[in-house]
């Protein structure tokens, strides 16, 4: 199977008072992560809707491989004035309702089991505005990688909740690492304390998105499959030996 990738090639937005995204192109793909740097403003959320296909582009087009509806497979997580929660709920009500989102069980029962999972019971009255940059940034991104059919995560400026770049970048690696592909949009952080070398908005010769993620071999994953029945028939054959003897 291919892997998923999605591209924005020489992408542009404008708005009603001007420009909000430069002719712009990336890649974002399964497995791998994409950070990109960009000044602080509307331009950084117009790419992550743009390429959750939420906003159509002005010039250039944003296409996935294996074509798919863009905005099933690619979720954007905490999107200024977009996806970002109510800041005044508290965490188990935006958790029921991310779930239900994902068509997940969001009762109460499956809200108190899911926090509990992710090590966030703790802070389920806790208003949403006094989580921990950490926390919040995890568990929303976990939260959308519930839902059915995701397989691109976006996370749209995270730095504008802490300079502790490791906050986000852990959450990131992790999910790619698990074969979505991810893609980190920031804006406060300097270039030069970025993980990775960043694509840039504004350019369209960019780095290539970084592997974190490398599926087994068939033939690696059918040896691995096989490992059990083998351990099983030597013991069976050294319990056996062990009769006789």
């Amino acid at each position: 199977m291919c892997p998923v990738q999605v591209r924005a090639d020489r992408v542009s937005l404008k708005g009603p008072h001007g420009p909000l995204l430069p002719p712009t192109s990336l890649t974002v793909e399964e497995g791998c992560l994409t950070v990109v740097h960009g000044e602080p403003g509307v331009g950084i959320t117009a790419l992550a809707l743009a390429l959750a296909g939420r906003l159509k582009p002005t010039t250039g087009t944003v296409t996935a491989e294996p074509e798919g509806d863009l905005r099933r497979l690619v979720a954007v997580v905490d999107s200024p004035g977009v996806s970002e929660p109510d800041e005044a709920l508290p965490l188990r009500v935006v958790t029921g309702e991310e779930l239900a989102l994902a068509h997940r069980p969001s009762s109460k029962d499956a809200v108190t089991a899911w926090l509990s999972q992710h090590d966030a019971a703790p802070y389920a009255d806790s208003r949403f505005e006094n989580l921990e940059p950490a926390l919040r940034i995890r568990l929303l991104a976990a939260l959308a990688a519930e839902r059915d059919g995701v397989r691109v995560l976006v996370l749209d400026a995270p730095d504008r909740h802490t300079s502790d770049v490791e906050t986000w970048a852990s959450v990131a690696r992790e999910h790619a690492a698990r074969g979505f592909a991810v893609a980190v949009l920031a804006a406060t952080t300097p270039e030069s304390a970025l993980p990775f070398p960043p694509a840039k908005v504004g350019e369209t010769e960019q780095p290539d998105p970084v592997r974190l993620y490398a599926p087994p071999e068939p033939a690696e994953a059918e040896q691995t499959r096989q490992l059990p029945e083998t351990a099983e028939l030597t013991a069976e054959t050294e319990n056996s030996e062990g009769d006789r003897a």
